[in-house]
């Protein structure tokens, strides 16, 4: 049996003194053109550590600094051909930062984040979240139910595990 090579990732959600999460808008160059609205985050790098891969692309991003070590709250494996470039699928290990809101604005220019097809950064409340019936995308797709069950209940003993 031939292993699947899935790339591994690491994404914040972040969410204000207003249980409004921070999404990443993706403009994915595929031929429907797809919109994907996703939680900041990326792949972790040889030697780093899923913290601190997620420290950097938060900063990266947004603009945020992570201090403490954020609760693990969701874990997410699509395996997919073609769902990231060369490789098999994603691994997204989701972590909660809770913040008071602030503007976003991360080390990277609009050039870089662009090269990583992030065209934009929007705080978006559960209820806009769960109403949003555009041709946008959510990563995952059914967003509004487990970010529901996280203002609501709080971080998880255990990593939830996510679909599609």
């Amino acid at each position: 049996m031939s292993s699947v090579n899935l790339r591994h990732s690491v994404r914040a959600i972040i969410l204000d003194e207003d249980d409004r999460i921070l999404l990443c808008r993706f403009a994915i160059p595929d031929p429907a053109r797809t919109v994907v609205w996703a939680a900041p985050g990326g792949g972790i790098e040889r030697g780093e550590t899923p913290l601190g891969a997620l420290r950097r692309e938060v900063r990266e991003e947004v603009g945020l600094m992570i201090e403490a070590d954020p609760p693990h709250v969701w874990h997410q494996e699509v395996v997919a051909p073609g769902h990231a470039p060369g490789y098999d699928g994603v691994i997204n290990d989701y972590f909660l930062v809770r913040t008071a809101q602030f503007e976003p604005h991360g080390t990277m220019s609009d050039n870089e984040l662009a090269a990583e097809n992030i065209t934009g950064l929007k705080w978006w409340s559960l209820p806009d979240v769960a109403g949003c019936h555009g041709p946008d995308l959510f990563s995952p797709r059914d967003l509004a139910g487990p970010l529901g069950a996280l203002i609501t209940s709080g971080a998880p003993e255990e990593p939830v595990p996510l679909g599609l």
